[in-house]
């Protein structure tokens, strides 16, 4: 399937409709793909098998440096499978701006989980842009959900926007966080206590039980502060992914919200949401794409540079004769 050969849509959706994990990833590497004709394939693909899609419980998880990220997806995801769970783990990976390389090594960070017959872990690199994995994730999503995993945990790797990014895709986003690391309340960032469902604070074990405990009651009391007038005030809860301890109680705080959201028409709603600023991101990427691939707006704009060094206009009057090229 490599070069120009086609592939093979119908081989490819009846392995995903019967749970081949090997035609999941031959399909996630397809829609990964930059080539055009490539493009036409993953199109089809998709569209055979959005009717299987959207009965996953979709689950972003972020968390700051040293948390032990890893080592609680694993534990999580080892405590679904236990319970009967399919699993799915998905990484926004921002690929290197220096190297161009990416973080890949998510099945020698989760060895026992990769290992599991009823889970699937795939990294996905950037190459670059945010916006194209968070499209090859979203794509992946769907795949995963076709190809019977019910639940997917969508990680990211990286920091900052991709924190927005992966709240944008999925119907619960978790924070895992720290005790012990200096004053809790400025170690955390607003824009994150916005987006969070619920925080765990890791490594509740061993002499750090009472730090986590002080640590959880003043996270619980910031987000109560800023969340305090919303259906839903996020949970703060204790967790040693270590000691696999706590992975139950985070999985009924995910049912409980599931519920209430679901029974309310506010999940569906979100999701649909999601998928219109899906289709408008993917539009704007486009319709910037199309429009600098032109050779008349090139010439245009290696002139407007030009000139905006020589100072002999404003970066405001070159972009707009740039733009009256639309």
């Amino acid at each position: 399937m490599a070069g120009g050969a086609a592939f093979d849509v119908d081989a490819l959706e009846a392995g995903i409709v019967s749970g081949e994990r090997r035609s999941l990833a031959k399909s996630i590497t397809l829609i990964e793909s930059t080539r055009r004709d490539h493009r036409v394939f993953a199109d089809a693909l998709l569209e055979r098998v959005l009717p299987r899609t959207g009965k996953a419980t979709r689950l972003g998880i972020t968390g700051v440096p040293g948390v032990g990220k890893s080592t609680f997806i694993e534990a999580f995801g080892l405590f679904l499978v236990s319970q009967g769970h399919r699993v799915a783990v998905l990484a926004v990976d921002p690929s290197s701006s220096i190297s161009g390389g990416s973080i890949l090594g998510d099945k020698t960070r989760m060895p026992l989980l990769s290992v599991s017959e009823r889970a699937f872990i795939r990294p996905s690199p950037s190459r670059g842009s945010l916006g194209g994995v968070a499209s090859h994730t979203r794509e992946a999503m769907l795949l995963c959900e076709a190809a019977g995993y019910d639940v997917i945990l969508v990680e990211t790797v990286g920091v900052g926007q991709s924190e927005y990014v992966v709240a944008s895709m999925v119907d619960f986003f978790l924070v895992l966080m720290l005790a012990g690391a200096g004053d809790e309340l400025q170690g955390i960032k607003r824009g994150i206590l916005e987006l969070a469902d619920a925080l765990a604070v890791n490594k509740a074990d061993g002499d750090n039980v009472d730090k986590v405990t002080r640590a959880t009651a003043e996270y619980q009391a910031a987000l109560n502060l800023v969340r305090g007038n919303a259906a839903w005030i996020p949970p703060v809860v204790g967790v040693s992914a270590l000691k696999s301890k706590g992975m139950d109680q985070i999985w009924n705080i995910i049912q409980d919200h599931k519920s209430l959201f679901g029974a309310s028409g506010e999940l569906e709603k979100k999701r649909a949401d999601q998928r219109k600023r899906w289709f408008w991101s993917l539009l704007e990427e486009g319709l910037k794409q199309r429009f600098l691939s032109r050779d008349d707006v090139s010439r245009a704009i290696a002139e407007a540079e030009g000139a905006i060094d020589s100072i002999a206009v404003t970066p405001t009057a070159a972009a707009r004769k740039v733009l009256d090229l639309i």
